[in-house]
């Protein structure tokens, strides 16, 4: 198992707008092409304004496949718009289980 960490910074005053977003549209879209949802957080102490999201997948072959299908849904392609609107940096990790990690 792969884990993509998603971190995006999210434009002064449109965290709510945002969440809503994510909240109402796209994850309906996104739960049943990329699957395995690790979870959805943002930050409170910290650097400000940041959501980090997590995706597992079998690996980097399953998420290019995965990822591949999602961006040529149509309703991903329409919701992208709305969503690149509230961004202001995004960034992405591939993360990879220790042998020692409960999630594996």
């Amino acid at each position: 198992m792969i884990v993509e960490e998603r971190i995006y910074r999210i434009k002064a005053g449109q965290m709510q707008r945002y969440l809503q977003l994510v909240r109402e549209e796209g994850l309906a879209i996104q739960r049943p092409i990329l699957g395995h949802l690790i979870g959805y957080f943002h930050t409170e102490i910290g650097p400000l304004n940041h959501v980090v999201h997590m995706w597992g997948y079998a690996d980097l072959n399953d998420r290019a496949e995965r990822r591949r299908r999602l961006a040529a849904d149509p309703a991903w392609q329409a919701f992208l718009v709305k969503l690149t609107e509230t961004l202001d940096t995004t960034e992405n990790r591939i993360l990879v289980p220790t042998d020692f990690s409960p999630l594996r």
